[in-house]
């Protein structure tokens, strides 16, 4: 991404500095980069995953309204990203002030490396499978070693190109999958039947609240929209992380994941790694660099992503260190939990964590709406925020408490998160800057 690498050049850290006018990307080049996103293993086993337990009717609709919704919202987001040229570690010193936005940063590189280790092992598990004699460690250890150089700057200018080149590997080798399994086994219309024999009746608000557990992608939308010229802003509000970004993300990977699953034997409990042996199984080694090229593309932005908060969350603590530094650290940990047995672990975690991701969504929303987001707004940043804190917590409680409760309760934490968070934002940024005006 060339504009990450102006960044290092010049001696700033992009996670502390909005991205100038002189460093923001074309369109063509922030779309490649961006739709690496798309690509993911995951988005394909979520989508067979929640057919599955719901219905494939009903897993379907709650694509569609996720579509709508993520686009909706990541206009908003990418609009307003693209107009201050802030990143997530900025913008939530706004919110919440230079430390309470330590949190946001904590939760977000986190996160993403939490998909960084699922997506990697994703490559090493179809290495191991297809060349047994390369071991899964060594497997894990190849991805790692490749994938940190692709986010560096030196190498950074080539990476919206490398995106471009393996989106076409990506749908064409989707598409040829689907095509094998309907030329091997036959159409199977019953597809759209795949699940239970009665589906749950409002299965289809269980598939949608189910898509509001990955909003972390409004996050990812934001470090990446900064790097849009604001005279862009429709063409990438509208399209680039629009509604049809998500339609591609959810909705095709999805009805994919979908048929391959109802229409390919597999063994075992549904996975990831169900999956990409059912693909090898199809592809063989054409398989093989298909699952290359998806896990390749997602990964890009897991681990810039990883990096850039990490860096901004040690650097409030007076850990200074250069991108490459934190970006090898990624790596290191990474590697550390691909070996270690943690996934039923962190699968927890990213389901609370989640919790505070919608919250945050509803918080940055109302400000973007409501609040004072003038170009003094970072140097009038407090230590803490207590008008967005208050607003955070109190949101993040309520979604917490009504998925512990489960039941008909635990499938509204998610949407009551966002609108409480929403509502409390708005009306305290509204008073606090009403009782601001009376002072003044």
């Amino acid at each position: 991404m060339a504009a990450l690498s102006q960044s290092s050049q010049t001696g700033q850290d992009p996670a502390h500095h909005p991205v100038s006018t002189e460093a923001r990307m074309g369109r063509l080049s922030l779309t490649m980069a961006w739709w690496a996103v798309c690509s993911a293993m995951f988005y394909i086993v979520v989508g067979a995953s929640l057919a599955l337990s719901f219905g494939a009717r009903n897993a379907l609709i709650g694509m569609v309204l996720s579509v709508i919704s993520y686009g909706l919202v990541n206009s908003v987001l990418s609009r307003f990203a693209m107009r201050s040229g802030w990143s997530v570690a900025l913008f939530s010193s706004v919110l919440f002030g230079r430390t309470g936005a330590c949190l946001a940063t904590l939760i977000f590189f986190s996160t993403a490396i939490y998909y960084a280790v699922f997506e990697g092992s994703v490559i090493a598990v179809a290495l191991n499978h297809l060349y047994p004699e390369l071991v899964y460690p060594l497997a894990a250890l190849l991805v790692v070693l490749y994938s940190v150089p692709m986010i560096l700057g030196s190498v950074q200018h080539w990476l919206d190109k490398l995106n471009g080149v393996l989106l076409p590997v990506y749908l064409g080798g989707l598409l040829v999958a689907v095509g094998l399994s309907i030329s091997r086994y036959g159409y199977q219309p019953q597809w759209l039947d795949f699940g239970p024999a009665t589906p749950a009746t409002f299965g289809w608000w269980d598939c949608f609240v189910a898509y509001m557990g990955v909003w972390i992608l409004m996050l990812f939308t934001f470090d990446y929209a900064r790097f849009g010229k604001p005279q862009d802003a429709q063409y990438h509000g509208r399209w680039n992380f629009g509604m049809p970004f998500y339609a591609v993300t959810f909705l095709l990977n999805g009805a994919a994941g979908i048929y391959l699953v109802s229409s390919i034997p597999h063994e075992g409990a549904l996975n990831e790694v169900s999956v990409v042996m059912a693909i090898l199984q199809l592809m063989g080694l054409w398989g093989l660099l298909f699952v290359w090229s998806t896990q390749t593309r997602i990964n890009t932005a897991n681990y810039y992503l990883a990096t850039l908060n990490m860096q901004a969350f040690f650097g409030r603590f007076g850990v200074r260190g250069s991108y490459l530094l934190w970006a090898v650290v990624v790596g290191v940990i990474v590697y550390g939990l691909m070996l270690a047995d943690v996934f039923s672990y962190l699968l927890k975690a990213l389901a609370y964590q989640g919790i505070f991701v919608v919250a945050w969504v509803g918080v940055a929303l109302a400000q973007i709406v409501y609040g004072s987001n003038d170009e003094g707004a970072l140097e009038r940043s407090p230590a803490f925020n207590p008008v967005g804190l208050m607003a955070w917590f109190a949101a993040t409680a309520l979604g917490l408490l009504l998925m512990w409760t489960g039941g008909v309760p635990g499938s509204f934490s998610a949407p009551a998160t966002v609108v409480l968070a929403f509502g409390l934002q708005a009306g305290l940024a509204y008073r606090h800057r009403w009782v601001g005006q009376r002072a003044s």
